[in-house]
């Protein structure tokens, strides 16, 4: 590999795996309060319509208009996570399913929208930063204060949390809203700075490799940051190969997010499996008061 395509692909790593860190980084915190939400796919493809939509209607400079446009795409990803926490934390539906739901009547809603966009791409490096900034925050949030040792504490035991006066219900909703907005963010990062526009199924599995993320980085956001990296250098290879004359099957890279979210969901389908893997005790379990 030569130095300009060893280059090319470093850069585009980081371009496409900047959308993938936003993702785990907030699955991460829903997974760390015992919530497994499947539905980030869904969020992503919302977070990146509505960032889209609001871009083309604020009618200022180009870096308020990607602010704005960022916020709209976060209050979309959690309003859709408020729908999946209710579901599943609330009404204590199976979170496989809810998950699943949502991103499919994500995926259908997302057709509706339409075609065009001008931002500037200038502006995309700042999303790379605050990414960066979100992953130190984020690990400090969860060993440095007693918020996140509480989240923490809901994840393992939610039976010993309550009994501490922890509210379960109140950590694993507000978490699994976070993990939305973060998601919401990440499908922005799509539509705003990586392909400037909007097409149906745009993130093309990002949220599904961003699951499998959080699982392979042991639950720790530093090793979400550079599973991310990884994973976009592979996405983009295929793109930089063209790019040197080597041709290389679509159809392999495509079907990477399924393969695996698959393998991450079987390595942490049995008890002992997470417990090696360092998973929350309680991850995709619903918590119910009375059977303490």
């Amino acid at each position: 590999m030569n130095n300009s395509l060893l280059v090319v692909v470093l850069a585009s790593g980081i371009a496409y795996g900047t959308p993938l860190l936003y993702a785990a980084l907030g699955e991460l915190l829903a997974e760390r309060s015992g919530v497994l939400n499947l539905g980030v796919e869904g969020m992503m493809l919302v977070g990146a319509v509505m960032g889209f939509w609001a871009v083309q209607r604020i009618h200022a400079t180009t870096a308020l208009a990607l602010l704005g446009a960022i916020g709209v795409a976060a209050l979309a990803g959690a309003v859709m996570a408020a729908i999946f926490a209710f579901l599943v934390v609330t009404m204590r539906a199976n979170q496989i399913v809810s998950g699943l739901a949502l991103t499919i009547f994500a995926g259908v809603a997302g057709l509706s929208s339409y075609l065009g966009n001008d931002l500037n791409l200038a502006k995309a490096p700042a999303l790379v930063y605050a990414s960066w900034a979100c992953v130190v925050l984020v690990g400090l949030y969860l060993t440095r204060t007693r918020l996140g040792l509480n989240v923490r504490a809901v994840g393992e035991s939610p039976a010993a949390a309550d009994a501490m006066g922890v509210n379960v219900s109140a950590y694993r909703y507000a978490h699994t809203l976070a993990g939305g907005a973060f998601a919401g963010i990440g499908g922005a990062t799509f539509s705003l700075s990586i392909t400037p526009q909007w097409v149906a199924g745009l993130t093309q599995g990002a949220g599904w490799i961003a699951i499998a993320l959080v699982i392979f980085a042991f639950w720790r956001p530093t090793l979400c940051l550079v599973g991310a990296y990884f994973f976009g250098a592979f996405t983009a290879l295929p793109f930089a190969l063209q790019g040197h004359g080597v041709t290389v099957a679509p159809e392999l890279f495509q079907s990477l997010p399924y393969v695996m979210t698959v393998l991450a969901l079987v390595l942490v389908s049995s008890r002992a499996a997470r417990l090696r893997f360092g998973a929350p005790a309680a991850l995709g379990t619903p918590y119910v008061r009375e059977e303490r």
